[in-house]
């Protein structure tokens, strides 16, 4: 260990010599970094994991929600206009100032109108003279923005299969 000697004068004239030891220096050191940093990669490791089945749950409830108001959409449009519509857009927005009409009947907003949201994707499919249709909703990326497929149609009965097929009018409906 190093000392250093500082003189001080003491009286006129006279002086004292003082030893200090030297002051350690303020800090962390490597190893109590490392720690920290191992803590946190632990803590992300457990946490992404979660948060990545949390947002697929979320996704799947959100295309349930859509395909729900997609059919009461088309229910209000067949009331209004004696047919289902040809297509989404049909259901979309009115340009600003107008009047809903059977090309733009105001019922949905322009992202569902897009055919995309939360991760999933909507086709459309009219049926014969638009008397009936039908729609699927699939996910945009299996497995990280959703794993399960969902159809609906005419009938308001939202069906889903959960093996990462396609939905069907023979899959298994739900609540």
């Amino acid at each position: 260990m190093a000392f250093h000697v500082e003189l001080i004068a003491i009286r006129r004239g006279t002086f004292a010599a003082r030893t200090h030891m030297p002051t350690r220096q303020k800090g962390f050191s490597l190893i109590e970094l490392l720690i920290v940093v191992a803590i946190i990669l632990i803590i992300a490791a457990i946490a992404i994991p979660n948060f990545l089945r949390s947002k697929i749950a979320a996704n799947q409830s959100s295309a349930v929600g859509s395909l729900r108001s997609l059919n009461t959409a088309c229910v209000a449009y067949s009331t209004s206009y004696g047919q289902f519509p040809g297509s989404l857009a049909s259901l979309g927005p009115v340009t600003s100032g107008g009047a809903p009409t059977s090309t733009s009947a105001d019922l949905i907003d322009a992202v569902l109108v897009s055919g995309i949201k939360s991760g999933y994707t909507f086709t459309y499919t009219p049926g014969t003279s638009n008397q009936s249709y039908s729609i699927t909703a699939s996910p945009i990326a299996q497995g990280s923005s959703g794993q399960n497929m969902y159809y609906t149609d005419q009938s308001n009965i939202i069906r889903v299969d959960t093996s990462g097929s396609s939905a069907t009018d023979t899959s298994t409906p739900i609540g």
